[in-house]
């Protein structure tokens, strides 16, 4: 592991998913040099000088890109936002439950992750799976090359990460092109499920995973004998129990 922050393994490990979901060398220098002392201080102080930082970067890759929007470069400017949704859900998932502006931070960063998945015509696009009243939000993402319905990976979070991190780590666009279509989650206790919704973890994964294969297999260009499973981290525990309960996966 790239170990930039020796006496804080938390924050190492989050600025390894950074460089996962496509952050530049140059910015994660620039953003984690000044924070070198910071980081070898209590939670709530330290995680706010990460933030502090981390959210400037973020709010300098905008402007850039809207200058780039200007000059009609949609998909430069799609490259920028997607760093900057990057810095953003990096810094806020270091921030304490309920600390002030980790919402809003969250929400714009679902604001500017979707500007630029609109303007990189990936063809992916999000999704809302009816749930107990509510919603579980998720990304699907369509498989490249394939006529007729098409085999899809359900991808979920692991304990603490979300539907974007999870596309921004390439996963689903490299299946894509294997001929194989993603539905990227926040499944309950992630993401939007828990912070929009309110809607929190659960053991018997199975629970939700039904109706998400519902769902699935009610659309016309989704081959239903092909829906499997796949979960990183604490989702190696949801996604090998969701498919023993509910048979229909593959």
């Amino acid at each position: 592991m790239f170990r930039y922050f020796p006496t804080n393994y938390v924050w190492d490990l989050s600025v390894n998913l950074s460089i996962e979901m496509g952050a530049r060398m140059g910015e994660i220098a620039e953003m984690c040099e000044p924070l070198r002392e910071a980081a070898k201080a209590g939670d709530a102080e330290g995680s706010a000088a990460f933030r502090s930082v981390w959210t400037p970067m973020a709010d300098k890759l905008i402007a850039l890109a809207d200058e780039d929007l200007q000059r009609g470069r949609a998909l430069s400017a799609s490259e920028k936002l997607m760093r900057a949704a990057n810095y953003m859900i990096t810094a806020e998932r270091l921030q304490a439950q309920g600390s002030d502006g980790r919402l809003a931070l969250y929400r714009r960063h679902l604001a500017v992750f979707y500007q630029a998945l609109s303007l990189g015509r990936s063809g992916a696009f999000r999704v809302e799976i009816p749930y107990e009243g509510q919603h579980l939000a998720g990304i699907f993402v369509p498989a490249q090359g394939v006529a007729g319905p098409q085999p899809v990976l359900v991808q979920v979070n692991g304990f603490d990460s979300t539907k974007e991190m999870r596309y921004m780590a390439q996963l689903p666009r490299f299946l894509a092109r294997k001929g194989v279509a993603s539905l990227v989650l926040d499944q309950p206790g992630t993401g939007e499920a828990l912070r929009l919704n309110a809607i929190t973890a659960r053991p018997d994964s199975e629970h939700w995973a039904t109706p998400v294969y519902d769902w699935l297999a009610g659309r016309p260009d989704v081959d239903a004998a092909r829906i499997g499973m796949e979960g990183v981290s604490l989702g190696g525990y949801y996604a090998p129990r969701a498919v023993a309960f509910e048979p229909r996966f593959a």
